[in-house]
């Protein structure tokens, strides 16, 4: 998915950006660590994460994250995230298809900038939600 040109005139609550799909895999895991430097076994070691009771290794947060926003600044554009939060609500697994889902939840003019806010979230195959937030963007106008 590509950067798309938004407006703040062309935008209403409850439109939706077009979702972003990716398989992890456990070289999406490897990758991950040596670029972030997070080189916790839980996600690299099926040995050591097996040993500590967890079925296999799993997927890094922020890992996650980036999907995420990935896709709210390939809907609203890079520079114009305002505001980025979220909370990690499950693991994720090698081989889940993880989605993104970005919905507007609003839309309002403050100290001259087109503001909208958006609900955000990663979900499975299954629906399973793993991280869900909120965020905000100023969106440029046509006028």
């Amino acid at each position: 998915m590509a950067e798309q040109k938004l407006y703040f005139e062309d935008v209403n609550e409850g439109d939706t950006a077009p979702d972003f799909s990716h398989e992890l895999t456990r070289t999406d895991l490897v990758m991950y660590a040596g670029a972030s430097g997070d080189f916790n076994p839980m996600h690299t070691d099926e040995v050591k994460a097996k040993e500590a009771g967890l079925p296999s290794v799993f997927g890094h947060g922020m890992f996650t994250m980036g999907l995420l926003g990935k896709a709210l600044t390939d809907y609203v554009g890079v520079g114009n995230l305002r505001s980025y939060k979220v909370r990690f609500t499950k693991q994720t697994w090698p081989g889940e298809v993880l989605t993104t889902k970005v919905t507007v939840t609003g839309k309002r003019k403050e100290d001259g900038e087109g503001i909208v806010d958006l609900e955000c979230s990663v979900v499975n195959q299954d629906g399973e939600a793993k991280v869900a937030g909120e965020a905000s963007a100023a969106l440029p106008s046509r006028s």
